[in-house]
């Protein structure tokens, strides 16, 4: 085992490498290009691209299995996290915004034992109220260095956890390609009305900057394949460190591309939200090994809220 998590680790660091990479790009498509243009651009690329999978597996994208109440919430929770998480990139620092989203764990097990009833001993519960604190530190409220615009990572950190929760209950009969292409639909559309909204006109862009936002689209799905395989081969308690590469991957580019300069606060608040969802990962899937352990064969173990995230489009 000890080599499958050793091979499941690497992929892991290089999906974590790939998705701060395409937050990069989205930071830089929104210094060029219309916030609401930048997303309706990966939407469409994602529309496109899961459609054709799905095409190609004989499956259609109109089915009533787009009305389920779980499938709806799912892909609002999408389409609101991915048009927050543009707002955030396009006007806060790519190192709070990427140190706040990966509370999204623990606003997941926060959301399951709020919403869905799933017990929440006082260990994780203590982990979740010190990553909640951590998230404070990092968005400073109230004093001096206090963003506004950091309080859309918040607000993406919250669709994200929804997003995942909801998937919880969509049907199992919808095929990954399926759900995915809705997804990315939700998005579009989720463009579109941001564009209203900001009163934003699209501009033609640069052969330069379709290609950026073919590459977001690219790295997404690359890396999501890279998480999907990671999870299939290692254990999900040795995997739950790794995934926190991804802030650290996201530090180094917000430092060199961006010229960001990071304060103690942000840094300190930075590692209480890995240390919180490392802990809090850690300890759902050791709970999970012990209700396997207990429950007799053939029988389906209830499973404790879970902290997993993967990529945001996946």
């Amino acid at each position: 085992m000890m080599n499958h998590n050793l091979r499941a680790a690497a992929l892991l660091t290089l999906g974590m490498l790939l998705f701060a990479g395409e937050d990069a790009l989205i930071k830089t498509l929104t210094r060029e290009l219309p916030f609401s243009q930048v997303l309706g651009m990966i939407g469409l690329a994602g529309v496109l691209v899961f459609g054709g999978l799905l095409r190609l597996g004989g499956g259609r994208f109109w089915t009533r299995d787009l009305l389920a109440p779980a499938v709806v919430l799912r892909n609002s929770g999408e389409a609101v996290s991915a048009v927050a998480i543009v707002l955030a990139l396009g006007l806060a620092d790519l190192s709070v915004t990427a140190a706040i989203t990966q509370a999204v764990p623990l606003f997941i097990t926060f959301g399951a034992a709020l919403l869905l009833g799933e017990r929440v001993g006082w260990r994780r519960a203590t982990a979740i109220g010190l990553g909640f604190v951590g998230v404070l530190l990092i968005v400073k409220p109230g004093l001096a260095g206090f963003e506004p615009a950091s309080l859309w990572a918040v607000v993406a950190a919250a669709g994200l956890a929804a997003r995942d929760l909801a998937t919880r209950r969509v049907p199992a009969r919808m095929s990954s390609p399926h759900l995915s292409a809705s997804a990315f639909a939700a998005i579009l559309l989720g463009a579109v009305l941001m564009g209203l909204v900001l009163g934003e006109t699209p501009v033609p862009p640069t052969a330069a900057q379709t290609l950026l936002a073919l590459g977001c689209v690219t790295l997404t799905i690359t890396g999501y394949t890279l998480l999907v395989a990671a999870t299939r081969i290692g254990e999900a308690s040795a995997l739950a460190p790794v995934r926190y590469a991804r802030l650290v991957f996201a530090l180094i580019l917000a430092r060199i591309v961006f010229g960001e300069r990071l304060d103690p606060l942000t840094l300190a608040g930075a590692a209480i939200i890995v240390g919180s969802g490392c802990y809090t990962l850690w300890r759902e899937a050791r709970l999970s090994r012990r209700a396997s352990a207990l429950v007799p064969a053939g029988t389906a173990p209830v499973q404790p809220a879970s902290g997993a995230s993967g990529s945001r489009a996946a």
